[in-house]
This record gives C-alpha cells, structure tokens and sequence, in this order.
C-alpha cells in the first residue's frame, strides 16, 4: 500500500477570547464541518494541529504592547544572542519553556491592536487538557499538537515546529536499524511532531483565520495520554552544541585566555 496522509484546515471558530472553552469551540468547527463534508468527521488516529495562539488567548496571556520588553525579560531564562538594529535590539532568548526564539515568543500578529501574546505557560499541559476534553467529545483516540513559529539557524524563514503534544509519539528513532542498503543507521531521529507541525501550517497559515488542522493517515503515532510532551524534544546542556551565545562566546573564550596567561607566568615564577 502507498504511504500518504491528508491534512485539512478546520474553519469556523471565532475570534478567542480569555477563558473561552476551547474544546467547545473546536469540536463544535469540526462538527459543522462534518455536516458538509462527512470525510472531515474525527476518526481514531487522527492528530489535531493547533496554533498556540488561540491558547493563549483562551488562557488570558495578553499583555499591553507598550509592556512587551518587560514581558519578554520576564519569560527569558538566558539570552542566546541579540543584535542592535535601528529600531531597538533583536535577541533570541530561552524561555521558561524550555525553547529558544526570538523574542521569547511574544508576538504581536494576529491579535487586537495595542496588545502583545505570550506563549502558553505549560503548552504540554494544555495540550493535555484539549486532548482529554476532545477524546472524550468525540469518542476516539486521537493525538494533539500545540505549535508555534520558529526561525532556523542557517535558514531564511520560519516555519512551525511543536511546542506542545499529548498522545503523541514525538519522535521516530531510527538509531540501530539499517538503511535501504542494509547500512546501519547512527544518528537518524525524525521530530515526528514537528514534521507534523510543519505541514499543517501549509492549510493553517498566518493570514486564512484557520487555527487549528486535523491531520490523518498517521495514526500509528498517536499513543496513551501518558506518552512524554513537546519539552523533552529541548535539546540542552551539554547536547547542546549552540548553547552559547556570541557575548557569552567571547566572555568564555577571554576567561580562558586569561587563565592561560596567568598560568604561563606563574609557571616562569615558579
């Protein structure tokens, strides 16, 4: 049988407000939708892409605009880099999350003027609760993903990666198995999540007023409520081969120099 899946965009749900019953609303779209369209109608296996925007709006996370400097220093765990541009200082920070982006995430597109959005404060956990609420509105195992727009290191653009997941199998580990050819696979770890996320974008998009895609055909990656979140996707520490950012580069590099220094003239002392 051929591989493939299908995505589509779910239309029809308004404008979020703070503490809007999320689950309602989506599954109240998708049930309109199934009224026109009856292949649209949930079935078990299906992944449910969700912007993280109507998250955080639906969980009261607007800020005042003329506060979004201070909302940003106040999700933003260390700066990984910053520019000075004529219009103020671009810096990619990592946030109480877990992830690193520009800005901490906090985005002013899509939302009413004069107002900021933060990123949800656990998007796992929220994942979590819409996959509940909407297994249980529908009757069937499906998986959830909660994204957001990400730029790339050495690539222009951005596109959407997940910052949230519940009853999902995240990654696929390829690691130990072999290759077409019989070659043994070292390194070969797909983000499932993120490919995922990344394709629902393209029926999602910035500028349709979709927010939310059903994804399906990959079913074998939707797993138990108790499946791990998006935040063991961070890659940290010492795995992290990019942790420093350029002040903290230069910083680190002078200390070691000056070490050296100073052990060369204690050593002609001695």
């Amino acid at each position: 049988m051929t591989p493939r899946f299908s995505v589509w965009g779910v239309p029809g749900i308004p404008e979020i407000q703070p503490g809007d019953d999320l689950v309602a609303l989506i599954t109240t779209a998708i049930e309109a939708q199934a009224k026109t369209d009856s292949g649209t109608a949930l079935q078990p296996g299906d992944i449910l892409v969700i912007t993280s925007k109507i998250v955080s709006k639906a969980e009261g996370m607007q800020v005042p605009a003329a506060d979004r400097e201070k909302a940003i220093a106040a999700d933003t765990v260390r700066v990984v880099a910053e520019r000075v541009h004529p219009g103020g200082t671009f810096r990619i920070v990592e946030t109480r999350q877990g992830l690193v982006m520009a800005a901490a995430g906090i985005d002013m597109s899509n939302v009413p003027e004069g107002t900021a959005l933060r990123l949800p404060a656990d998007p796992d956990a929220s994942a979590r609760a819409l996959c509940i609420g909407l297994r249980e509105c529908f009757g069937v195992d499906i998986g959830v993903i909660i994204t957001d727009t990400i730029g790339r290191a050495w690539r222009i653009g951005q596109t959407d990666m997940a910052i949230g997941a519940a009853g999902m199998q995240l990654t696929d580990d390829l690691r130990g198995e072999n290759d077409a050819n019989g070659r043994p696979l070292h390194v070969t770890q797909a983000v499932i999540a993120d490919e995922i996320a990344g394709a629902a974008d393209l029926v999602k998009g910035k500028t349709t007023g979709i927010p939310v895609a059903v994804v399906r055909g990959l079913g074998r990656f939707v797993q138990t409520l108790d499946a791990p979140g998006a935040r063991t996707l961070a890659r940290t520490g010492d795995d992290d081969m990019f942790r420093f950012g350029t002040a903290e580069a230069y910083r680190l590099g002078y200390e070691a120099a000056l070490a050296e220094i100073n052990s060369r003239k204690k050593q002609k002392q001695d």
